[in-house]
């Protein structure tokens, strides 16, 4: 004897059509009423519309090489929306992303190309993105060590985050770059949403960092400082909602502010409220990556465990990023951005004093 099905107040699945003529919002729709990751795309997209309605703070997090291949112009796209309000990237994309604010050559290449005769041409790739390595690499490093040279008073002599940084890069940028419009870095600066690093060390802006030290350059950019600013950004904030752009070093990044504050600092914290992570990992091994939401809340990253507010979909962030961009800029009004690097002396005074 059979008892009613579990599934009965359940919404039904039927055959959906595209027709000529779909926005993105229809699609999306058309999207989550079929199954597996077309469904999650969906949910993931009405998540970042609540996060944007609910005033969350918004922090995104990139790592891969999604910037240097070009949607640094999906960040921008958020950035100047006001749906974006603090990044975590890898230092790699920071120093990719300043590629096209100085119109430095970025081609688009098959990736099957011979990758012994690509180097005695001096031809670098990322997959199927092509960089010179004298015309644009070198170039690049030439620019980063004259920006430090030329910021140097300004950051000497104190301890800084990369969020600092990165802000003055950014600053710096967008008076000196041919092209500011097309860096996600210089407009993070302009409109006061702070960039942090996940490493201070495992990327190429680090490696010229240690060359300005010896020729009389030398920053001090603290990861300690890094780890307190960004958790008194969440403490101060707490109202906050988690993108995360391919897992890695940006993912954990962000999502342990809330253990630094309820775990270290001994503060009580229950964790962000809302998260989207578009990621190819599986659960299979112990990395970051393949961390699951509901593993994260076990360790106070997230206040809770619910469908409606952590959304994982399985997939690659180039063909998914866009699909979600689109959708929230069709159906969610522009806001003015926050500018949150102008408050950060008082959020780290906040945490401080409530330790």
């Amino acid at each position: 004897m059979q008892g009613l099905s579990l599934f009965v107040d359940l919404p039904d699945i039927r055959p959906v059509e595209i027709k000529k003529g779909v926005s993105i919002t229809e699609l999306i729709h058309l999207m989550g009423a079929t199954s597996f990751e077309a469904r999650h795309v969906a949910r993931g997209a009405q998540l970042y519309q609540r996060m944007i309605e609910g005033n969350d703070t918004i922090w995104l997090g990139i790592a891969g090489a999604g910037i240097a291949g070009g949607m640094g112009g999906m960040v921008i796209s958020l950035i100047k929306n006001g749906f974006l309000d603090v990044i975590c990237s890898t230092g790699a994309q920071v120093y990719h992303d300043l590629h096209f604010a100085f119109d430095l050559p970025v081609k688009a290449i098959s990736p099957q190309m011979d990758d012994n005769l690509l180097r005695r041409h001096g031809d670098t790739r990322i997959f199927d993105i092509g960089i010179r390595e004298k015309e644009t690499l070198e170039a690049q490093d030439e620019i980063i060590r004259r920006f430090i040279v030329e910021a140097y008073p300004r950051l000497k002599d104190r301890s800084l985050s990369s969020w600092e940084f990165n802000y003055e890069l950014g600053l710096w940028t967008t008076e000196y770059a041919p092209h500011p419009e097309r860096s996600f870095v210089a407009t993070a600066a302009q409109d006061g949403v702070p960039l942090f690093w996940d490493s201070l060390s495992n990327h190429s802006i680090a490696m010229n960092l240690a060359r300005t030290d010896r020729e009389g350059y030398p920053l001090a950019i603290s990861g300690q400082k890094d780890v307190f600013d960004s958790a008194a950004l969440t403490f101060s904030l707490p109202q906050t909602g988690f993108v995360e752009l391919g897992g890695g070093g940006p993912k954990n990044f962000i999502q342990q502010t809330g253990p630094t504050i309820s775990q270290i600092l001994g503060i009580d914290f229950e964790g962000a409220e809302r998260g989207l992570q578009i990621s190819t990992a599986v659960e299979r091994e112990g990395s970051l990556s393949s961390c699951t939401f509901g593993e994260a809340v076990t360790w106070g990253k997230y206040k809770e465990a619910r469908e409606d507010k952590l959304v994982q979909i399985w997939g690659e962030y180039s063909i998914i990023l866009p699909l979600l961009v689109a959708y929230i800029i069709e159906n969610c009004s522009a806001k003015s951005p926050k500018h949150l690097v102008a408050e950060m002396p008082d959020f780290i005074a906040r945490l401080d004093a409530a330790r």
